[in-house]
């Protein structure tokens, strides 16, 4: 009953704390954000997707009038680019930059030389650069095939040799994802799921540490050593509410990256996982408060530990070496990837979550013992 007494205290600070509940606010704009972020650059980086929302056909490219009807203008046209005729070329070339994203100009015959100038710090350039270069390839090649006397309709059977009858099968079991892109799905689950779901336990650490060094600074810390209670039950008591109100955050942002179009398979080995990761975080959040007196040294230590935690959980998501792979395979966001990303689960992954269960029971037990023995001393 002490134990549920204490942590229905520690509960109620923390659901009174207008810090934290700002905080986590903040954590939803933060997940908007980044999903926002994730289908602009998913729609930047695909021509299919600019063309799809009709991004392509804001970007307008300046040709000469001269090129009207030419394989090089009908080609951008049919890329769904913005052409734009202009019979002073200079003109043209002063609209570089504000209304024209490039100007494609070609020599006189019979040497045809093509000059492309673009804007190249306009966000879609790669793009438009990548259109233009098919449509310049394929007017090159015709020139090629016309001088040496071939006919038109040869000439387009040489340009397209194939046609390709893409048959889509089992449609019913496909993923509803927001974007049906490789980039999408990249940038989605191979760094914002693990970075969202982590992100309570970062302010678990975080609050653990405030709650005990706060006691400290209040003078009601040995109060709740004093309470005759084992040294293991104060900590469980203090860390049980802030353990449960994170997992309830992870699994709320799990729901909405599912409404977001983002589905996220097997929830329940990820929340048995994020219960470990958890444990770990608070675990040294304890250590933390026990080395220091002061909220500002710990708010310092805290972030410094967190820091470092970052980087040994997120570098390995943008590794790739094989000869590592052992080594990465039993980071836990990278196994947070694997296992949100496919319903799909193996022997293996289970295995390599067998380090993490025990780094992390380890730590957390350190913590129980230095916070036993900062007992022992306080009495």
């Amino acid at each position: 009953m002490k134990v549920i007494a204490l942590a229905k205290k520690e509960a109620q600070d923390i659901l009174t704390n207008r810090i934290y509940i700002m905080v986590v606010f903040v954590q939803i704009f933060i997940i908007l954000g980044a999903f926002g972020l994730g289908v602009g650059s998913a729609v930047i980086t695909d021509p299919g997707l600019l063309d799809k929302f009709g991004v392509t056909s804001h970007l307008t490219v300046g040709i000469s009038e001269d090129l009207k009807n030419s394989t090089i203008a009908n080609d951008l046209s049919a890329q769904k680019l913005n052409v734009v005729y202009f019979k002073n070329m200079s003109k043209a070339d002063k609209l570089l930059g504000s209304e024209l994203i490039a100007v494609v100009t070609v020599s006189s015959s019979p040497k045809q030389d093509i000059l492309v100038q673009s804007d190249t710090s306009n966000p879609f350039y790669p793009i438009v650069s990548e259109k233009i270069s098919d449509a310049v390839n394929k007017f090159k090649l015709e020139k090629k095939l016309q001088s040496a006397g071939i006919s038109k309709e040869m000439i387009q059977k040489i340009e397209n040799p194939v046609i390709l009858n893409q048959i889509n099968i089992n449609e019913d079991n496909i993923a509803k994802l927001a974007l049906n892109t490789s980039y999408f799905v990249e940038i989605m689950y191979g760094f914002i799921v693990p970075f969202v779901l982590l992100l309570p336990f970062f302010l678990a650490s975080n609050i653990v540490t405030d709650s005990i060094v706060g006691e400290k600074e209040r003078k009601t810390f040995e109060m709740i050593l004093m309470t005759p209670i084992s040294s293991s039950m104060v900590v469980i008591g203090k860390i049980l509410p802030i353990l449960s109100f994170s997992l309830i955050q992870s699994i709320a942002w799990i729901i909405l990256l599912n409404l977001l179009g983002v589905p996220i398979y097997n929830v329940f080995v990820l929340i048995f996982m994020l219960v470990f990761i958890g444990l770990a975080f608070i675990g040294m959040g304890i250590l933390i408060s026990m080395l220091v007196d002061s909220t500002k040294e710990a708010n310092s230590a805290i972030t410094l530990a967190l820091m470092f935690a970052t980087f040994i959980f997120f570098m390995p998501l943008f590794i790739k070496m094989p000869y590592l792979e052992g080594i990465l395979n039993i980071i836990p966001t990278v196994l947070m990837v694997k296992l949100s990303s496919t319903p799909i689960i193996s022997w293996d992954m289970i295995l390599f979550f067998i380090p993490t269960i025990l780094a992390s029971t380890l730590i957390f037990a350190l913590a129980v013992t230095y916070f036993r023995h900062e007992r022992a001393i306080r009495l």
